[in-house]
């Protein structure tokens, strides 16, 4: 088993520094792409220009240059982590006006180096490629912090406001970096036509909002890069606070009962659930004076520089266990997993310059503890991110759905209800290999995109084969739990995250704001130079049409209704969901199962 473990990180180390998001091959043809080096809809999204801008003056020039020219324009992040296409411009196939060469890529790779704190407003004005990380840091040199922010510091600021991500929280203004936004400066087409004028730059502008521009402020804080490009934003800061957190690993007895309080009682509190081992983590997290003893860290696991051997071995076994359609096998691989991340705190460290975990409460300064990363600034070949797009390296689909908060106990009931009826004891065990369910908080915005609702979000992530006709094991159970979230309990999708059929329904409360997005979208860019065919789908502009091809379902193209759908010549079969019975799933029957 050694050798080809070997063989196969020396193969993924040849690759394990896979290109930008946007590059050019050989060939001279360009790219878009993500980390994980595949969309949701493994489409190839193909560009005829990229530009790098490094200031608003260059991002200005590169706007009236795709404006001018009516070329289709996306703006793509440093690391680009979006599983669906939404940095792809036009028709994401390489099509547009006149094909690939009416598609350009526009890079904030390079506009990142602003970040300016005025003290006195208690403010920061960054660029809109500053990295999460790169803006606390600063912020905390001033004294300062940010209440909100994602728990991946791999971001962009701009990234983040795309797509609507958060973190924990239902205090306040919510765990949401768009609700925390003061100001916000964008480049976006004139709407000048191409025969009235000979400059570039007349072809574009730049317009500021604020809060009080109402619904265009609220559209633009999370606008799925369909208005513009975002140049500088200004978000809200407060003084430097620490955060004091324990996690407490029990029972999930009562999860569905406790699950609200528990919001309501800690700041930043999150849980980590198991259903397979009927389990739940309960992360009791709050702000505590800045003065409170204490220089804790964190440095989650999972976004840490791993060896390479150890992600091939991981990928590996997983590979084979779904071979082998052993449940029991990710039983067993998953409780090993589960109780190392314990014993090493989940990545907290108590001490700075230690770096050790020796016992909760882990208690440090906000920038420090709300964000953790550091793989994807990694200079070694050995040591990468689990994720990098490379040939053997981890590969997976993420689900993010926001559940209405009087809901959330319900649907708890039920996901316990499907595993307590499931005939394999074992079905649940996949996601605990990439940590479980995660349920945060998140507060009801009043971006147009952002939630409707105070809900709780579940995110999980689950195998996903390099072959896309291969059916995963126990693929049946996590389709009924996505299309319980979406269709019983009126969930929301997160716009980064999911597959395709994930945003067929809109759900509660998303379609009159959708309505008001589109309208205030369509003021800023009148010829759509930024929309493209996924955003025009996942917006309701146009019908989200299903592919209902021969294994359509297998990745979340479709939702079966047929058999061929799925894959009956592996006994994958379309079936009602057991306990959502409106569902329908791919589920294994094989004789005797």
């Amino acid at each position: 088993m050694l050798l080809p473990l070997v063989l196969a990180t020396l193969l993924l180390l040849a690759d394990a520094f896979p290109p930008d998001p946007v590059f050019c091959d050989a060939s001279g043809d360009c790219f878009i792409t993500n980390s994980y080096g595949t969309w949701n809809t493994r489409q190839v999204c193909k560009v005829s220009q990229i530009v790098y801008p490094s200031n608003e003056e260059e991002l200005l020039e590169a706007v009236s240059y795709g404006a001018k020219n009516k070329l289709k324009m996306k703006a793509v992040t440093k690391f680009s982590h979006s599983i669906p296409p939404l940095a792809c411009p036009g028709d994401g196939d390489g099509g547009g006006h006149s094909g690939a060469a009416g598609l350009l890529a526009i890079s904030t790779a390079d506009y990142s180096r602003g970040i300016a704190v005025d003290v006195n407003s208690k403010a920061v004005e960054v660029d809109g490629g500053a990295q999460l990380q790169a803006v606390l840091d600063e912020a905390a040199r001033h004294g300062l912090a940010l209440a909100a922010s994602p728990y991946w510091n791999g971001l962009s600021v701009a990234g983040i406001l795309s797509t609507g991500s958060h973190g924990s929280s239902w205090r306040g203004k919510g765990g949401a970096l768009h609700d925390h936004v003061l100001k916000l400066r964008m480049v976006v087409p004139s709407g000048k036509n191409s025969s009235s004028s000979s400059s570039h730059k007349e072809f574009a502008k730049i317009v500021t909002l604020t809060p009080g521009d109402g619904d265009l402020f609220y559209a633009a804080i999370v606008s799925l890069g369909t208005m513009g490009v975002i140049s500088k934003v200004t978000l809200e800061l407060e003084p430097m606070f620490k955060r004091s957190i324990t996690n407490m690993r029990t029972s999930d007895a009562g999860l569905e009962d406790k699950i609200v309080a528990f919001g309501n009682e800690h700041e930043f509190g999150d849980v980590t659930w198991y259903p397979s081992k009927r389990e739940a983590v309960y992360r009791i997290d709050d702000r505590v004076p800045a003065n409170t003893p204490g220089n804790g860290i964190n440095e989650f696991v999972g976004f840490q520089p791993t060896l390479a051997l150890a992600i091939v071995a991981q990928r590996a076994l997983e590979e084979t266990l779904e071979a082998k359609r052993s449940s029991n096998g990710k039983c067993i691989a998953s409780q090993a997993q589960v109780s190392l991340l314990e014993s090493l705190g989940y990545g907290l460290k108590n001490t700075h310059g230690l770096r050790l975990f020796t016992g909760y409460p882990v208690v440090g300064f906000q920038h420090k503890i709300q964000t953790a990363g550091g793989c994807q600034e990694s200079t070694s070949r050995l040591l990468i991110c689990g994720w990098d797009s490379a040939k053997h390296a981890l590969f997976y689909l993420e689900s993010g759905i926001t559940i209405p908060a009087q809901s959330i106990a319900a649907f708890i009931a039920d996901v316990k209800h499907l595993r307590d009826s499931h005939p394999d004891a074992g079905a649940l065990c996949g996601i605990d290999l990439y940590t479980g369910v995660l349920l945060r908080y998140v507060a009801a915005s009043r971006a147009l995109l952002g939630k409707p609702f105070d809900g709780v979000d579940l995110g999980f992530t689950y195998y996903r084969s390099r072959n896309g006709s291969m059916p995963r094991l126990n693929m049946d159970v996590w389709q009924e739990v996505e299309q319980m979230a979406i269709s019983k309990y009126g969930g929301v999708p997160h716009w980064g995250k999911n597959t395709p059929v994930t945003f067929s329904n809109p759900g509660t409360g998303r379609s009159l704001r959708l309505e008001r997005f589109v309208k205030e979208m369509r003021n800023m860019d009148p010829s759509g130079l930024f929309s493209t065919r996924w955003s025009d789908r996942i917006l309701g502009i146009k019908a989200m049409e299903e592919q209902k091809n021969p294994g359509c379902a297998l990745e979340g193209l479709c939702i079966c209704s047929r058999d061929e759908h799925c894959a009956p010549e592996k006994s994958y079969h379309c079936r009602p969901g057991r306990v959502f019975t409106a569902a329908r799933v791919c589920r294994y029957e094989n004789e005797g199962s």
